[in-house]
């Protein structure tokens, strides 16, 4: 629990050098109707700057002294007779709001949230998100006279919306970043309309928007919970191997972690088959957010490198693939948030170790047939399929515009029938290709072009539930080595080998 909170208000260290005769680059303030110790007034290029220091951080520590309870002369005092250096700690002023309003006391290098001497439940708004589709969205808004605020209703049961978090009489807040507190019913359909394909919503029911309200806060999206979103950033504990991890990692010029950071972005790249990484489940292109927690946003290659070195022979790296990355850049908030929030700072099992842990809700009861028989439940399906002129003899079953697919109406001595495939089977590549966060649309584009062959990996669905509750990666290398003998084929086809392919990297370092 104590490491969950450290995670979760984790402050930053940042050791300040001026020049004679200069500044340190910031000016701190107190402000009436804000707390704490402000940063304001950053000079840019200026010490602070450089170092990370942001406007509306609040400093905690200057050079170890807790300052949050001083007076804002004293705080000066304490700087001033530090010379021309100083290390501060400092928090963000959303993390910093949230931790008072939990009770978490943070000179205590172990807190702990109380209210009234108890532990106390955190309240959170919630961010959905929606893609348009022909359908209907599911859900209406009221506004009443005489009351502020737009609300949700007729929210239907099994709906796009209901599905992706809404609940009748939520109060929105905002859409795609702007907020629509002060806006019209008839603005706020506008700005539906208006807001193109992909719509980020943020909503709190009445007793969290009073919550908030009662004690002067604005709900903003680092209050929200992460839940309800569909794309999951990804959490990959490493093991090295004899050769290293198996992967690359490339930094990217022409891409940015986000708008507002003016820094490249890194990226994995160049996996290698059968290594630590694909066991792991790395893909190609995701986008590496942290490295054993610490945010890598802002540093440079060898930055980052170094910090994968620091972990010896183990890494832990959470990772964003490009429809999460966008996804999160919408709501406008940093994946980060998703590993703060995340429910346990335990590593999760490898495979091997998950096999043998119960599910939530798993009675322990061994299968008939012991152990081997349990370990052979819990593997996907590599379905190899070559189409007839009656096609593949199964349908795709999703709702337009929201993740995960099933097979469902497969046809009895058909193509899919003799694959293997089988009614009610998750969908979990295609062709090679991870669909766990792709909508029904793009999954049946990826199998209409993929001509006359297909090539699914799927799981029945107590296998699926059982892998992702146990935090295992599912992928074609829970199949092991014989995964070649196990692949369920119409037609014994001979495929293409896979060729190997020379390296020729620049600034690239081998992991």
């Amino acid at each position: 629990m104590a490491h969950k909170v450290m995670a979760a208000y984790r402050q930053r260290v940042i050791a300040l050098t001026k020049r004679k005769g200069h500044t340190f680059g910031f000016m701190l303030r107190v402000e009436q109707g804000e707390a704490g110790h402000l940063v304001r007034s950053l000079d840019m290029g200026g010490p602070a700057e450089l170092a990370g220091m942001k406007d509306g951080d609040r400093i905690l520590r200057v050079n170890g002294n807790f300052v949050d309870g001083l007076s804002h002369q004293k705080v000066v005092d304490l700087v001033k007779q530090n010379g021309v250096s100083v290390t501060f700690h400092v928090i963000d002023n959303v993390l910093y709001n949230r931790a008072n309003l939990e009770g978490y006391d943070l000179s205590d290098p172990h807190p702990r949230p109380v209210s009234n001497g108890v532990g106390a439940e955190t309240r959170k708004a919630k961010l959905c998100y929606l893609v348009k589709s022909t359908g209907s969205f599911g859900f209406s808004i009221r506004s009443l006279t005489g009351e502020q605020g737009v609300f949700m209703t007729q929210v239907t049961s099994g709906g796009m919306a209901e599905q992706a978090g809404f609940r009748d009489n939520d109060r929105l807040l905002e859409i795609n970043r702007e907020s629509v507190e002060g806006a019209t019913h008839e603005q706020v359909v506008e700005k539906i309309k208006d807001a193109g394909s992909h719509l980020m919503f943020l909503l709190a029911d009445e007793d969290t928007y009073r919550f908030y309200l009662n004690r002067g806060i604005r709900v903003e999206v680092g209050l929200a919970t992460l839940k309800h979103l569909p794309h999951k950033p990804r959490i990959v504990h490493l093991t090295r191997g004899p050769e290293g991890y198996g992967y690359r990692l490339k930094e990217d010029p022409k891409k940015r972690a986000s708008a507002s950071l003016p820094h490249t972005a890194h990226f994995i790249t160049d996996i290698d088959r059968g290594s630590p990484a694909e066991l792991g489940g790395l893909r190609d292109m995701d986008r590496l957010v942290a490295v054993d927690g610490q945010d890598v946003d802002g540093d440079n290659h060898e930055q980052v490198v170094d910090k994968i070195r620091q972990g010896g022979n183990k890494c832990c790296l959470l990772l964003v693939d490009e429809d999460t990355d966008n996804m999160y850049k919408r709501a406008g908030v940093s994946p980060m948030l998703f590993w703060e929030d995340r429910e346990s700072s335990a590593s999760p099992p490898s495979y091997t170790e998950a096999i043998h842990l119960p599910a939530p809700g798993y009675s322990g009861a061994m299968a008939v047939g012991g152990e081997e028989e349990e370990h052979d439940e819990l593997k996907p399906k590599l379905c190899w399929m070559q189409k007839n002129p009656e096609g593949y003899g199964f349908h795709l079953n999703g709702i337009q515009g929201l993740c995960g697919q099933h097979i469902k109406e497969v046809v009895r001595g058909g193509v899919a029938d003799r694959a293997g495939l089988e009614n009610g089977d998750i969908v979990v590549e295609v062709n090679t290709v991870n669909v766990e966060n792709s909508t029904h649309e793009q999954v049946v584009d990826l199998i209409r072009r993929s001509g006359s062959s297909l090539e699914l990996l799927v799981a029945r669905k107590i296998v699926y539930d059982k892998l992702k509750a146990k935090g295992v990666a599912v992928t074609a290398m829970l199949l092991g080595p014989r995964s070649a003998a196990q692949v369920h084929t119409t037609a014994m086809v001979e495929r293409p080998a896979v060729q190997t392919r020379e390296r020729f990297h620049l600034r690239k370092v081998w992991m």
